[in-house]
């Protein structure tokens, strides 16, 4: 066999000792599953922006708020976060409005404060497992260097029983040991480039959900006017 299907990537991952193995493989799981959550996550940021923007060009071309209502209600399922925030409001507004004796500010707060519970609930739904990715990210390379300490602490102990240590005899065990930090990398880059881009979008969705609640808010005050 010579030196390069000796130091193949293959060839390495399955010769490698069973603790490096072992690191190898839950690295592996780890950005299998950090993929997965990349992938939805920018299915799911991608169809709220849609959303948003669809809401608010139907908001704002003047339509009646009772027929953006209804429609919010009978497609629930179907609705972008902004929608249900409105949804979440209208409803509360339209409730305290025909309770009598009632002060119309405190009709706007109860509508804002519905506004904010639905937000906050519609912000960590798109913010799931965006904690992942970012413990992918910081961790991966610290348990990648763990493995590659660990294989190369391995493969000098073999050298105690070798009478002439040689490059020949090192380099399997450093290679191998290299393989695991590769590893951690490989897993860890793409996640931190993930969350930080998928923290910015929701951030930005977030802003503007909170305009659209102010101003949706002094919408509501006037009508009670």
């Amino acid at each position: 066999m010579n030196v390069t299907q000796d130091l193949s990537i293959l060839h390495l991952i399955i010769n490698a000792s069973a603790v490096v193995q072992i690191v190898m493989a839950i690295l592996a799981g780890v950005s299998v599953m950090s993929w997965y959550y990349i992938f939805m996550k920018w299915f799911a940021v991608r169809q709220a922006r849609t959303k948003t923007e669809v809401f608010e060009r139907d908001f704002w071309s003047g339509g009646d708020l009772n027929s953006l209502y209804n429609s919010a209600v009978n497609d629930r399922h179907h609705a972008g976060s902004m929608e249900r925030i409105f949804e979440a409001g209208f409803r509360e507004f339209a409730k305290l409005k025909t309770q009598k004796n009632l002060d119309p500010k405190d009709v706007v707060d109860g509508s804002r404060r519905a506004m904010r519970a639905t937000y906050q609930r519609e912000v960590d739904g798109l913010e799931a497992h965006l904690a992942f990715l970012a413990s992918v990210g910081s961790v991966s390379p610290y348990i990648g260097l763990f493995g590659t300490v660990w294989g190369i602490m391995h493969s000098f102990r073999g050298l105690a029983n070798v009478g002439q240590a040689t490059l020949s005899a090192v380099a399997p065990g450093i290679a191998e040991a290299l393989v695991a930090t590769a590893i951690g990398l490989f897993a860890a880059i793409p996640a931190v480039l993930a969350y930080n881009r998928f923290a910015h979008d929701i951030d930005r969705l977030s802003i503007r959900y909170e305009s659209f609640m102010e101003e949706f808010s002094n919408i509501l005050q006037r009508q009670m006017r």
